[in-house]
């Protein structure tokens, strides 16, 4: 059964077909793939198959990929989730994004906090990594904010629009966050 987590202000939940026009209205911006490693959606045909990964990778023990909504609001506002999951080696990174309209409202920090405490205290993970570009400075604070260390540099390391970026690569430990 897919866990549903509760915050202050949102709900962390199974993402359905249903949640593909949500996950194509921000998919579909540049602001928010720019520093996402993936092209902007043209259709929503794309956003039907991110749905259908992120399921195969629950299935999997790949990851897992929460929608975010805000309590009493229908529809979601993002996605937050663990992709990369070893569960052999207790690790996974972390990744999420958030319509531009959400943004500075402080929905990711506390949807970050919710599943960080879920890795560590639930899927019994070790280590938690993120991998952010350079230039997204928005991400880095708040990784940085909620304990993540910056480990160093990923030299071209993703693509984005036919052009290779660096990144950093953040970790958190288990031992780190109680």
């Amino acid at each position: 059964m897919f866990p549903i987590l509760e915050t202050e202000r949102l709900l962390l939940r199974e993402i359905t077909t249903d949640d593909a026009e949500d996950i194509f209205a921000y998919f579909s911006n540049d602001n928010v793939t720019r520093y996402y490693g993936q092209d902007t959606f043209k259709d929503l045909q794309q956003a039907e198959k991110v749905v259908e990964l992120f399921s195969k990778n629950y299935a999997e023990k790949r990851g897992i990929r929460w929608g975010i909504q805000r309590k009493g609001i229908k529809g979601i506002i993002g996605t937050i989730g663990f992709h990369a999951w070893s569960p052999n080696h207790k690790r996974a990174e972390v990744g999420y994004e958030i319509h531009p309209d959400h943004w500075r409202n402080g929905y990711a920090l506390e949807a970050v906090s919710k599943i960080l405490s879920y890795g560590f205290d639930d899927m019994e993970l070790t280590r938690i990594g993120a991998i952010v570009f350079v230039d997204n400075a928005a991400s880095s604070k708040l990784l940085t904010k909620v304990g993540f260390q910056k480990e160093g540099i990923l030299r071209d390391y993703m693509y984005q629009n036919g052009k290779a970026h660096d990144t950093f690569i953040y970790s958190m430990l288990k031992k780190e966050n109680n």
